[in-house]
């Protein structure tokens, strides 16, 4: 079984000649994809504040990964809303903050770093889900 490098280098060089990228929704059930987005995230700031539950990465197990590569595969993975906060700019106004779930926020990374790597040097029409 190939590693999440392995995987993401192929699709930066199928990006970097030119070639079409197929069956790209495939690669969200891969584990390893989610334990490469897990560390790039887990020590952000951001990591332990909640979003509209109360989910944060405290909670992040191998069993939830687990459930949500199940629940991808059955195409039932639903989005939660963002909590809106306002935070305050130096001019006084207030500007509009989301924050999504834990999970979401997994899966955002795990989805941005295949896109980025299927996208190196090619069009979006080149590449399918």
């Amino acid at each position: 079984m190939r590693t999440a490098e392995t995987v993401l280098n192929i699709l930066r060089e199928r990006g970097q000649r030119g070639l079409p990228v197929e069956k790209l929704y495939r690669q969200l059930f891969r584990r390893d994809l989610y334990l490469r987005a897990y560390a790039k995230l887990y020590a952000n700031d951001g990591s332990l504040t909640a979003g509209v539950t109360e989910e944060t990465v405290d909670g992040m197990s191998l069993a939830k990964i687990d459930a949500m590569i199940a629940t991808l595969r059955r195409e039932a993975y639903r989005w939660a809303p963002a909590r809106r906060t306002y935070i305050p700019k130096k001019k006084g106004k207030l500007r509009p903050l989301g924050m999504p779930t834990w999970s979401d926020k997994l899966l955002q990374e795990v989805i941005r770093s295949l896109l980025c790597a299927a996208s190196v040097g090619i069009g979006h029409s080149l590449i399918r889900v």
